[in-house]
């Protein structure tokens, strides 16, 4: 049976989610529309995407068209939750872009199509909410080709408030066919076959976009989206070779259990199969599958998505096999907050919790902060509100929120040698542990990494352990607070007392002789940068040039025109490019609608780090970290 792994990406309020809800019910997979209002969507189950109208976390459901299955992925459309959608796109074979007739091209829309072109996704493209007062098909249509640097073809048109299907423009397809080329300039009318068989392979080839107009809430248009999917997108292709897929969300089921949603790209997967991770990170043995679309069945083949349970410390991102397409690794969040429970003394079981969402998700980092606090990682505000949600509905603790701040890195800036000896004058030495390190910088990118300059086998096992994972705990929190990171560490010296010494006198003397040699060869902090592009137009252009420059922005490159659009040009507006702080990157964004008139874009990622101008930021670390004590 074929399968077509669908994504429907839209800007917030777009209408992706009662799309989802009108493909289910007219294809049968549901016998009653559900709503964003009422609460009873089948993809938004959680009770803040109930509550606020988003979709915070890839859900998948299925439905059949004719011989056709369809697993759709309903992915976020809020900028905060970037890194599902990134996840989400890794394991599509095609798209439907949702914009809204009423608001036309939005900022995050042109954040999607660029997403969606980086990944040679085809991509259906359509336009809801025509029956609503403020509609302007003819307008989105125009937005469409001029500022997403897409081709649409539209395949149906609004008359009179209805939609009613039309041929594809053959003056459109002809810039990609020849055939049809050369029946266009010869004044030939092109054989309809011959038109859609262009139409299709222009679309799996990302070189044209299916445009349909039409309302989610009344079901116009939404056949003719519906016989765009079954014949325009391109079903999942079985890959060659072994068995390789890709681990896009966890869950955990009732019981507690972690559970993997999977996309296999080859090979099969089956109950009692044991599974590795790529990397050497682990794996398990399945102990069951359930086949989206396919209840029952017990045999995961590729192209299709499943549940798999079985896979103990199965992690987003986990892959069986060699990677497939290339899906850039998406950058860790910039921002962090500190989380107190509102009940002290539901302190430690907020703390057990926080460290639960993180493991299951590398995207979502937690750590021991002062007084019972727990630092936590975002990408953004909403995350705030979605970590406190299931804080509350799955450990039943309510959690109270610091102001966010920015995330800093340190890196050594010399090299710094320290050794701390067994003082046997002591009756009770503090730690029955000797131990010599020295720090210095590696190159850039490298992380931190940990030799032995020591005999192989001078301590026990046991012992080296100790010191090795001891290191790299410690290096979360540096000289000023921040983690270190390209920082070598080797272990220069060593001993122990049989049989008095235990890995424990390992474990709390490594961070005090690593922190001394840190500090004697100092570290500098580095603040998270982002490059970004924003359009504006040509009348803006001066404010936000200012603006950016009160912010920080470096670089700043004003290009005239929008990319991908041909032709373009000043009259079109401008593309400007160049570096901001992270800290910062929130700021821009939310005055650029002020300064542009709403008219707006702005796209940015992260981008590496800089140096701290000035006295460098600082965070607070334990007090044995601090030599508090």
């Amino acid at each position: 049976m074929p399968i077509l792994n669908l994504g429907i990406l839209a800007h917030v309020d777009a209408g992706k989610t009662s799309l989802t809800e009108r493909l289910l019910y007219d294809t049968g997979a549901i016998g009653r529309l559900g709503s964003v209002d009422a609460g009873d969507t089948q993809t938004d189950r959680g009770e803040l995407e109930r509550q606020r109208g988003i979709t915070i976390r890839s859900a998948v459901v299925s439905f059949q068209l004719g011989a056709l299955r369809v697993n759709l992925i309903d992915t976020p459309g809020h900028a905060d939750f970037g890194a599902e959608v990134e996840r989400a796109l890794g394991v599509l074979d095609g798209a439907v872009l949702v914009l809204s007739a009423t608001d036309g091209v939005q900022a995050r829309t042109r954040v999607l199509m660029r997403a969606l072109r980086a990944l040679a996704l085809p991509t259906l493209i359509f336009v809801n909410k025509i029956d609503l007062v403020g509609a302007d098909p003819d307008g989105v249509l125009a937005a469409v080709e001029r500022r997403l640097a897409a081709r649409p073809v539209p395949l149906n048109r609004v008359r009179a408030g209805r939609v009613e299907p039309c041929a594809p423009s053959a003056e459109i397809l002809a810039d990609g066919d020849d055939r049809v080329l050369a029946d266009f300039v010869h004044d030939r009318a092109t054989p309809p076959e011959t038109l859609r068989a262009s139409l299709r392979a222009q679309t799996a080839a990302c070189a044209v976009q299916p445009l349909y107009f039409g309302s989610a809430r009344t079901g116009a248009g939404v056949p003719d989206l519906l016989r765009g999917l079954g014949s325009l997108l391109p079903p999942a292709a079985p890959g060659d070779g072994g068995t390789r897929g890709s681990v896009f969300a966890v869950e955990r089921a009732a019981s507690g259990e972690r559970v993997a949603w999977l996309r296999l790209f080859s090979g099969e997967l089956r109950v009692r199969e044991r599974v590795a991770f790529a990397g050497g990170r682990g794996g398990g043995r399945i102990t069951g599958l359930d086949v989206a679309g396919a209840p029952g069945d017990d045999v995961l083949t590729a192209g299709n998505i499943a549940r798999v349970r079985g896979l103990a410390g199965v992690r987003v991102g986990d892959r069986i096999g060699p990677p497939g397409r290339d899906v850039p690794p998406f950058p860790p969040p910039s921002l962090e907050t500190i989380v107190r429970a509102r009940r002290p003394a539901d302190a430690g079981r907020l703390r057990a919790a926080l460290l639960d969402l993180a493991d299951e998700d590398p995207l979502l980092r937690a750590r021991p902060a002062p007084s019972g606090a727990t630092s936590v990682l975002l990408y953004g505000e909403v995350q705030k509100e979605v970590v406190a949600a299931r804080l509350r509905a799955e450990a039943g603790i309510e959690a109270v929120f610091e102001e966010s701040r920015t995330v800093y890195t340190e890196r050594p800036a010399g090299v710094g040698e320290a050794v701390e000896e067994m003082d046997w004058r002591r009756r009770v030495p503090e730690f029955w542990a000797t131990i010599g390190l020295r720090v210095e910088p590696a190159p850039r990118g490298a992380g931190n990494t940990f030799r032995r300059e020591t005999e192989l086998g001078a301590l026990p096992h046991a012992f080296d352990r100790a010191i090795e994972e001891t290191v790299h705990g410690t290096l979360e929190e540096g000289l000023r607070g921040w983690p270190v990171t390209d920082c070598a560490v080797t272990l220069t010296r060593s001993g122990f007392a049989a049989p008095i010494s235990t890995a424990g006198d390992f474990r709390g003397l490594t961070p005090l002789v690593l922190m001394d040699a840190l500090a004697r060869a100092g570290t500098r902090v580095f603040e998270p940068c982002h490059v970004f592009e924003a359009e504006v137009p040509g009348d803006a252009l001066s404010p936000v040039l200012a603006a950016l420059g009160a912010v920080g922005a470096t670089s700043v490159e004003p290009v005239p025109g929008v990319p991908g659009v041909p032709g373009a040009s000043d009259a079109d507006g401008w593309t400007i490019k160049g570096e901001i702080p992270a800290a910062r990157a929130a700021e821009a964004e939310a005055a650029l609608p002020a300064l542009t008139g709403g008219e707006g874009a702005w796209w940015s990622a992260p981008s590496g780090e800089r140096p701290v101008a000035g006295a460098p930021p600082t965070r607070s670390r334990p007090a044995r970290l601090r030599g508090d004590g």
